[in-house]
């Protein structure tokens, strides 16, 4: 189970998400992974506690673990999801109150009776024109009476029904239907970041077999690729990395941005520069620097 923090970087144009929490699932009669992720947002929401916690995932994680006070969570609504009205006012009749209101329309057919809206919104790096609809709602048998919404969304050569359809807890009127859609389509970003852990720094080859080797190499190989973005972020990048980069590849001239390539190509150059001193007294020879220069161009390869 991997958590992530999605941020924005000046050099990218698409949003980028740091590993730093990780959970090991040992399998049935032990925390389900919608628990273990109400764990991790917990973990989050108590280090960020200054800060507003937004919980994205896809349509496995819902439940009540991931109530965590301070905190919201969106997730994909299923197709076959039952949904209610928001509870009603209070009666002034002696009994407990109602928890919940009268039963809604499965998600397509809230699609097919809804008023729809045309919108821009961002994501995946660019800027797309959707329709999408809302309406509070409370999912009852996931998450209880906590008020939430749902937004349905789909894409203009749509004519009926609905591409998206997404739950969130988050009710404020700062954020409105267009931006709960680009949140979750942030949630993408983990998705690259595993696939750069396992291929780039060997996260999927450990072939460990004691419980706490695999409870650490894992982790620490997605944790070095947080290191090396949080270090290209603030000491590594350069504008003059894509022009050399272009002057060396001239075909590649598409390249607009850096890939993680390129930042941990820049961070082995820098680690490898950082084994030598500069020249002392008794080494006048710039020369003698020349194995620095050919392990660059081996980094670089």
């Amino acid at each position: 189970m991997i958590a992530g923090i999605v941020v924005r970087l000046p050099f990218c144009s698409h949003p980028v998400c740091l590993p730093v929490l990780f959970r090991l699932w040992a399998g049935k009669g032990t925390a389900s992974p919608v628990e273990l992720a109400g764990d991790m947002i917990t973990v989050l929401a108590q280090a960020f506690s200054h800060k507003q916690i937004h919980a994205v995932g896809d349509a496995a994680y819902h439940g009540k673990p991931l109530l965590v006070p301070g905190t919201t969570i969106t997730t994909r609504l299923p197709a076959n999801a039952s949904l209610h009205t928001l509870a009603p006012p209070r009666t002034g009749r002696r009994g407990r109150p109602a928890k919940k209101g009268s039963r809604l329309p499965r998600p397509a057919e809230l699609a097919a009776t809804a008023t729809w809206r045309t919108t821009p919104v961002n994501r995946y790096g660019r800027s797309d024109t959707i329709t999408i609809t809302e309406r509070d709602c409370l999912w009852y048998g996931a998450f209880g009476d906590t008020p939430a919404r749902v937004v349905l969304a789909r894409e203009p050569d749509t004519a009926t029904g609905y591409d998206l359809a997404v739950f969130t807890t988050d009710t404020t009127t700062t954020t409105d239907a267009a931006g709960i859609i680009a949140r979750y389509a942030e949630r993408w970003s983990i998705e690259p970041a595993n696939a750069t852990g396992k291929q780039l720094l060997g996260a999927g080859q450990a072939r460990n077999r004691v419980q706490r080797a695999v409870e650490r190499t894992v982790p620490f190989g997605f944790l070095v690729q947080t290191l090396v973005i949080i270090w290209h972020a603030l000491f590594g990048y350069h504008p003059d990395d894509l022009t050399a980069r272009h002057a060396a590849g001239p075909w590649y001239d598409h390249k607009a941005e850096p890939a993680f390539e390129d930042m941990l190509a820049k961070l082995r150059r820098a680690l490898i520069a950082a084994r030598f001193n500069g020249i002392g007294p008794a080494q006048p020879d710039p020369h003698k620097y020349r194995d620095y220069e050919l392990a660059c161009a081996a980094a670089a390869a």
